[in-house]
């Protein structure tokens, strides 16, 4: 059974992660939207103060050590584990500022990954390392089964080589999560991930983007070149097993998709509540009790658009439960993902009509959220692509046959 209320502890990871939206994200969320590319150091404190409570007991820990704590069985007998913990953060910091959650130091994409297929002995060296995710390339967006960035193995060595675009914290983070084939010839069962180093010889930063949004999140190019890394940084298995393609690197997308989904959801709630302040101070005050076909317009819109966000909530919160109690939820993944990046554009983009003058000013924070909230529906795979992978899965097709 799926039980629709937050626990205790998961509550009080949600008020903590909302003080940490209202009391420091909103305050700077200006300030390095204006000043892209300009690292925040607000949150080196916060990172300092998590990693404590962490040590203390009184908080997972952080990195991909934390996402993998089973947590515990409610009253009811579900799991409440580290994904559930992640996606109530994610939204409620998103609430305050998602390109700045997105720049929390050890809480990157590529922590996910790390969780979803290292081993024990891989989650003890990468467990509380910052690691950004590398998959996307100039060659190929949406296509994850098109990588060309290679491995090769060279004794105790892996070479890396190949361009990575649109990396999320990619000039930041500690480690990145490559994405690599080790056999073009052998498609999608080639392609594996490995944990590079910032360090590391052969990796470079080329180029820093200028965004619409999510200013203060560094988004970066990165080339290998004879990048050398330890031939244990492989996740998961090196073996090439043709019948299971890329299921191992796929399983990342099964963890991040809702976390994406609680991203656009925490975006999504910021613009409903400044929305409705905006409205109440016009004298238009949506009522639970008349009909919206008899209410203001502007009220009856914003009926609708609640509506929409509950039912991305609830998906997000399905999605990321099956995850925690060992249930396939690919399915479920993709639509909490398809389902949170359409409403998440749609309400930041209406607000910002019904509020007028305000909403495109900068007055307030509405015109942000709507810049922010474009990219929540694009990347860990676009709208198009999650109505596809739902599609594929309702109707019992594969990739061949329905592309």
């Amino acid at each position: 059974m799926i039980n629709l209320e937050l626990s205790r502890k998961l509550r009080a990871t949600a008020d903590l992660a909302h003080q940490v939206g209202a009391q420091i994200f909103r305050p700077i969320s200006r300030k390095y939207d204006r000043a892209e590319h300009e690292y925040p150091v607000e949150l080196d404190l916060m990172a300092a103060l998590m990693a404590g409570l962490a040590d203390s007991g009184s908080r997972q820990a952080v990195g991909a050590a934390g996402t993998r704590n089973p947590g515990g069985a409610t009253a009811f007998g579900n799991v409440n584990g580290g994904n559930m913990t992640a996606m109530v953060s994610a939204m409620e910091a998103c609430w305050g500022d998602a390109a700045l959650m997105m720049t929390i130091p050890y809480q990157g994409l590529g922590n996910a990954a790390i969780m979803a297929v290292a081993t024990e002995e891989q989650l003890a060296r990468f467990g509380k390392i910052w690691a950004a995710m590398a998959i996307t390339e100039p060659g190929f967006g949406s296509d994850s089964a098109a990588v060309g960035t290679t491995a090769v193995r060279d004794g105790d060595e892996w070479v890396l080589d190949g361009t990575k675009i649109f990396v999320t914290a990619g000039a930041r983070a500690t480690h990145i999560v490559v994405w690599a084939t080790l056999d073009r010839s052998a498609g999608r069962a080639a392609i594996k991930s490995f944990v590079v180093p910032r360090d590391a010889p052969g990796l470079s930063v080329t180029r820093l983007e200028h965004k619409l949004g999510i200013r203060a999140s560094d988004t970066a190019e990165l080339r290998l070149e004879q990048c050398r890394i330890p031939a244990d940084n492989i996740l998961g298995s090196p073996e090439v097993a043709v019948d299971k393609g890329f299921a191992g690197v796929m399983q990342t997308f099964d963890n991040t998709r809702p976390l994406v989904a609680a991203m656009a959801v925490g975006v999504a709630r910021a613009a409903l509540e400044e929305l409705r302040a905006v409205l109440r101070t016009a004298g238009i005050e949506p009522s639970y009790d008349i009909p919206p076909g008899n209410q203001p317009a502007a009220a009856a819109e914003f009926l609708r658009m609640e509506a929409e966000w509950e039912a991305a909530y609830l998906l997000a919160l399905r999605a990321t439960w099956m995850a925690d109690n060992k249930r396939p939820n690919s399915l479920e993944a993709s639509m909490s993902k398809a389902k949170a990046g359409r409403i998440g554009t749609d309400i930041t983009s209406k607000a910002v009509e019904l509020a007028g003058a305000t909403g495109y000013s900068e007055r307030t924070l509405l015109e942000k959220w709507a810049r922010d909230a474009k990219i929540l529906d694009i990347f860990e795979g676009t709208q198009q692509i999650q109505q596809l992978i739902v599609a594929r899965r309702v109707l019992g097709k594969t990739s061949a046959e329905l592309k």
